[in-house]
């Protein structure tokens, strides 16, 4: 199979109606060696654009239609009855789908995740309300399932990452919550200073079920996280850098890296 030129990979990364986080992610493409593009999601919708000039769509953090309704339901509902189409042949396509926090609620939403019977249409598992009560804005550690098919999480055991959120708690039906175990569909869980699944807080902020943080499709290419990789690109970004440079311990690069990293490795190999 011909491979793709790494510089020639779009990432299409959706902005308007309140997300805010398009520069970062847009910076964490970037920084992987592909070519990112900030488009509006009215000119997708008027077909100024199409999802069909991208590789990897990346549905950003932030707060759109100001979570009216539930936090991604507004963005959700205009993407499924405006760009259906478009969106099942990008999957069909075997491309790359990345929602961070509101994008992760917005996917969910769309039923995208975890889409255990192939329809990307049809919601089965929701992000609620803090257990806290309250929006968190945290640091937290992450454990990735090694045996996961996710496309993103390939080569990571455990990383900290940054969150910030006020419907973060993963919740789903007992059956599906033992499929998405079964198939290890839940790519990223919360967990303790000792590796271990978190259930109480603020390890596991949210009360998110089973310390589920993020999920995947069943082919692993479409993926949610609530925590923001995108936030942490430089070692100099984390709340300890001072104190990990003094001790020599230092990254050379953020734990965010390597999600997007993964995702240019991916497209670069396959297409």
């Amino acid at each position: 199979m011909a491979t793709m030129n790494r510089k020639d990979i779009k990432a299409l990364v959706i902005t308007g109606f309140g997300l805010n986080c398009e520069r970062e992610t847009a910076a964490a493409f970037e920084l992987v060696g592909i070519t990112a593009e900030q488009v509006h999601l009215n000119d997708l919708i008027a077909g100024d654009r199409s999802l069909d000039e991208f590789q990897i769509l990346a549905f950003i953090g932030g707060f759109s239609f100001g979570d009216h309704l539930g936090s991604g339901t507004v963005f959700a509902n205009r993407v499924k009855f405006r760009l259906r189409e478009q969106l099942q042949a990008f999957v069909d396509a075997g491309k790359l789908i990345i929602g961070i926090c509101n994008g992760f609620q917005t996917l969910t939403r769309l039923g995208m995740l975890p889409a255990l019977d192939g329809d990307y249409f049809k919601q089965t598992v929701a992000l609620a309300h803090n257990d806290c009560g309250t929006f968190r804005d945290d640091w937290c550690r992450l454990a990735a399932d090694p045996e996961s098919p996710c496309v993103f999480t390939k080569g990571i055991t455990t990383v900290r990452l940054p969150l910030r959120h006020g419907e973060g708690k993963f919740v789903a039906d007992p059956e599906v919550l033992e499929e998405i175990r079964k198939r290890h569909l839940a790519a990223v869980r919360y967990v303790d200073a000792n590796g271990e699944p978190a259930v109480d807080f603020p390890e596991n902020p949210n009360g998110s079920l089973d310390s589920i943080a993020g999920i995947c499709d069943v082919t692993g290419r479409v993926f949610g996280l609530m925590p923001h990789p995108e936030a942490y690109l430089s070692p100099f970004n984390a709340p300890d850098w001072t104190v990990a440079k003094q001790e020599g311990r230092l990254p050379v690069e953020g734990d965010g890296v390597a999600f997007f990293r993964n995702a240019a490795d991916y497209i670069e190999a396959n297409f």
